[in-house]
């Protein structure tokens, strides 16, 4: 008798998981990309419809304070000419403010050539579908940082 309650909650847990793995308000028609750099990585979702950056949950300009960031992150929409044509929604880790600007804005132009495969040559002679490769070097041992030595002792 016992077994067969075990069994039935098992049967309803796993209805359960089912059920909150499929999204009712997700939209249909999207594009997804990733964007890296340094250490940072963000996930892009391109919405069509809408002008506006959701960025965990914040604005553009509550998320990046200072306006040199929010212009690197607009530059693949405006290179693209699509400035009010998507809502972004993104999700940033890792790295500082610095670095998920940059992730964001090649997660934007990645989205981007996804929409349409027109802007990939502006978006690539501007630079936006490059990653840029530089990353933290790690410390030595033997050493006060990646590269700097300790001071030396003459006696």
């Amino acid at each position: 008798m016992p077994e067969e309650t075990i069994e039935n909650k098992e049967t309803k847990e796993t209805t359960e998981t089912t059920e909150t793995k499929e999204r009712t308000n997700s939209p249909s028609n999207y594009f997804y990309a990733t964007g890296r750099r340094k250490s940072a990585v963000a996930r892009v979702w391109l919405i069509p419809g809408g002008n506006t950056f959701d960025i965990n949950g914040k604005t553009l300009e509550q998320y990046f304070e200072t306006e040199i960031l929010r212009l690197l992150v607009r530059q693949s929409l405006e290179t693209g000419k699509a400035m009010g044509r998507f809502k972004v929604v993104a999700k940033l880790s890792g790295g500082g403010v610095a670095g998920q600007a940059g992730a964001l804005r090649l997660g934007i132009a990645r989205a981007l050539v996804k929409s349409d495969e027109a802007l990939k040559a502006s978006l690539r002679k501007g630079g936006f579908l490059t990653r840029d490769p530089r990353e933290k070097e790690r410390k030595k041992f033997g050493r006060k940082g990646a590269r700097r030595r300790f001071q030396y002792v003459k006696r």
